[in-house]
Parts: C-alpha cells; sequence; structure tokens
C-alpha cells in the first residue's frame, strides 16, 4: 500500500524533499513515528497534516493511494 508524502515550506528544509513516496502506513501515527525517526529535527517542528486534502486533528486511516501533506504554522489576511 503506498501512501503520497507531501512536505511544504520550511518542512522542506527539515526533510530535503518535498515529495516521498511510503509503503505500509496503515494510519497517520505510523507515518509521523516514521518520519520523526528518519528526520529527527521533525520532532521539533510544527506542523499541521491534510489527508487527501482534508486538515486532520486526530489520527487517520489511511487507504491505499491516501496522500497525506504536513504543512507549517500559516496565517492570512
Amino acid at each position: 500500500m503506498q501512501i503520497e508524502l507531501l512536505f511544504f515550506g520550511s518542512l522542506t528544509d527539515v526533510t530535503t524533499v518535498s515529495r516521498l513516496i511510503v509503503e505500509n502506513m496503515t494510519d497517520t501515527e505510523l507515518v509521523k513515528a516514521y518520519l520523526e525517526e528518519r528526520y529527527p529535527a521533525l520532532r521539533a517542528a510544527k506542523y499541521f497534516m491534510a489527508v487527501n486534502q482534508q486538515m486532520i486533528q486526530q489520527v487517520h486511516t489511511l487507504q491505499p493511494g491516501d496522500v497525506v501533506a504536513f504543512m507549517p504554522p500559516f496565517s492570512g489576511g
């Protein structure tokens, strides 16, 4: 099961990539743990997560082909 991960803004500095494909991730908590292990600086970063362009605030079950986006805090006006 492939999941696409997208990184925006300052998070691309932390991960050094803007896009990543991962396998066998069944929920967003597993994705987060995997990324924090691979990129330890991500533990200190503040970010929002979205699955298929929908912001999430709790663990979300993933399906094959889902896209998980990681975005730094933002403000608008």
